[in-house]
């Protein structure tokens, strides 16, 4: 049982919903973006999504593309992303991390040191939004092997003849992208959702997590009531890339947490 599996057993133990939040690692520097990590699961994230930052983020908006270049003119790296889950794990054993990113710079390194490198540094999942399930041997196998939950995305365009491929392999949680386009680009509406969602869980015993354009906590109550859970990304990266200090970042993210578990 991997932290993932282990806090979605707790949630549902205690009858709450899920909140994940999303960080670029590295934005706007290390520093700065470490403390914001290391302050998440007192503000009430659930699971941890980290950002890799990467040159051509093709599924990301504005928002994020902007914090991933910040972090890579800071100086960051997948091995500083990697130091900085290992610093938080000095703190913090519980709360599950999940890398979140593109293929490239996990190929760059080599599947196989990656993965005994993230296992090293206490990452408990991975996000790769550029891998399709026809490529899963490539990382998604290999992963799983190493004791990483490969997490799939599922989105409004994922039809019932697809959607038993996109959940083979899948596991921790299915994220579901509640809105056609990028990241940050329109607000999730938990009317569209829940049947949706009712249509995923149909199809597997895994936890649905619904992310893209959730922006308060009015809205992750909503999505979170008709889901497992709420993921804020954008919102989140937002507040950091408008300079406001770590402290202020988190009690927006604590404002977020508390609308998810009120669901």
């Amino acid at each position: 049982m991997t932290r993932i599996d282990a806090k979605f057993a707790a949630l549902e133990a205690e009858g709450k919903k899920a909140f994940v939040a999303y960080m670029m690692a590295g934005d706007p520097d290390y520093e700065t973006s470490l403390e914001v990590l290391k302050g998440m699961p007192a503000a009430g994230v659930d699971v941890i999504e980290l950002g890799i930052p990467f040159t051509d983020p093709m599924a990301d908006g504005p928002t994020i593309q902007l914090a991933g270049q910040r972090a890579l003119e800071a100086g960051q790296t997948l091995q500083k992303t990697l130091d900085m889950a290992t610093e938080f794990r000095k703190g913090d054993d519980s709360t599950p991390i999940v890398l979140m990113g593109y293929y490239n710079p996990i190929y760059n390194r080599g599947v196989d040191k990656f993965l005994v490198d993230a296992k090293a540094a206490g990452v408990d999942g991975l996000i790769v939004v550029d891998l399709p399930p026809e490529e899963d041997e490539e990382l998604c196998i290999p992963a799983q092997k190493a004791g990483l939950n490969f997490i799939r995305l599922a989105t409004p365009t994922t039809d019932d003849k697809r959607l038993p491929k996109v959940l083979t392999n899948t596991s921790g949680f299915v994220y579901y992208v509640s809105i056609t386009g990028i990241t940050g680009a329109a607000e999730a509406q938990a009317g569209d959702v829940a049947p949706e969602v009712a249509r995923i869980k149909a199809k597997t015993d895994l936890p649905v997590i619904v992310g893209f354009g959730i922006k308060t906590p009015e809205a992750a109550e909503a999505i979170a009531r008709v889901a497992d859970g709420a993921v804020v990304g954008s919102a989140i990266v937002d507040k950091i890339g408008q300079g406001n200090p770590p402290a202020e970042v988190l009690a927006f993210v604590k404002g977020l947490a508390a609308g998810a578990h009120r669901a």
